[in-house]
């Protein structure tokens, strides 16, 4: 295919619900033509996946948890029985050392840790992703330069670098965003280098190229639409560990602070009961296992489908 035919081709608006045509491949070959991924086929194939309905509908949970938990009537800082209560038909999870209802502190618990990680993930994946398109387009210096500075951020191991972020700057859940986007943004803007690497290579950028279009026109309407899975993926897998290091941080003081119902400050604050009153640690502990798993169960299935 001549260069002007590839750089009409570059100017084709970006479709995710267009297959790559047979008349497209016959003419130029399926690199010739901007790589498409089928939206609405992905929605279908991940929806007929067990797995992937069952983590939705765990996360779902737990933020109608955290959205309802108030309207439900639950209160987690009020004494409502008998200090370290077994579970019983009236406190369905027991009491803690204060009598406090356990149903309604892990109920109530998945708000912060809904606030932190979410937001932090968010905060990460847009940065990271910002990154690594430039780096992965430009290369050369601006390559090597943002790559170094984040080898230099990798010197230091990352649960370090959070808590030394969360010690300097006080104990906030602002704070704690702060500390676990900086942690995840070199992560999430390598892996956005690497598609990135891959897509420049090919034929509708060059053609992107020829046509004169600028550099962001190329980075935002011609690669990023192409890498976007990879940056959704990415994303899913970075908010199932920021959930993890959040609670972590609770549970090391670092994160919420009394009375917050926080699962990992709950955890820490009756580890010492765990011989006599197993509940009171166990299921705020359970609490985060399943969002957790469930967040990485979206991320296994949308890598498989979107990677195909």
């Amino acid at each position: 295919m001549s260069a002007e035919g590839l750089a009409q081709r570059a100017r084709l608006p970006y479709d995710a619900d267009l297959a790559l045509a047979p008349e497209t491949v016959a003419a130029g070959g399926a690199d010739a033509a901007r790589p498409v991924v089928a939206g609405r086929g992905v929605a279908k194939r991940l929806l007929r996946r067990p797995t992937f309905v069952i983590g939705v509908a765990v996360v779902l949970f737990w933020a109608l948890a955290a959205l309802l938990w108030q309207r439900l009537g639950f209160d987690p800082y009020a004494p409502a029985g008998a200090p370290l209560q077994a579970p019983s038909s009236e406190h369905l999870l027991g009491t803690d050392n204060l009598g406090r209802d356990m149903l309604a502190r892990v109920l109530a618990g998945a708000r912060p840790t809904l606030q932190v990680a979410p937001l932090a993930t968010l905060l990460a994946t847009a940065a990271g992703t910002a990154l690594g398109l430039v780096a992965g387009y430009f290369r050369g210096v601006v390559d090597d330069l943002l790559m170094r500075s984040f080898d230099v951020l990798y010197a230091f191991p990352g649960i370090i670098a959070v808590l030394l972020v969360s010690s300097a700057f006080g104990h906030s859940l602002l704070t704690l965003v702060i500390a676990i986007a900086i942690f995840f943004t070199p992560i999430v803007a390598r892996t956005v280098r690497s598609a990135v690497l891959v897509e420049t290579d090919k034929q509708y950028v060059e053609a992107a190229r020829l046509q004169g279009e600028r550099a962001s026109w190329i980075v935002f309407r011609e690669i990023l639409p192409n890498v976007l899975p990879t940056v959704v993926v990415e994303g899913t897998i970075r908010l199932a560990y920021a959930i993890f290091v959040s609670a972590g941080l609770s549970f090391l003081g670092l994160g919420a602070q009394p009375p917050s119902p926080d699962w990992g400050l709950v955890v820490s604050q009756n580890r010492i009961f765990i011989q006599n009153a197993w509940w009171c640690a166990a299921f705020p502990a359970l609490a985060i296992a399943t969002l957790v798993v469930s967040v990485n169960l979206i991320a296994d299935n949308l890598r498989e489908v979107t990677h195909r």
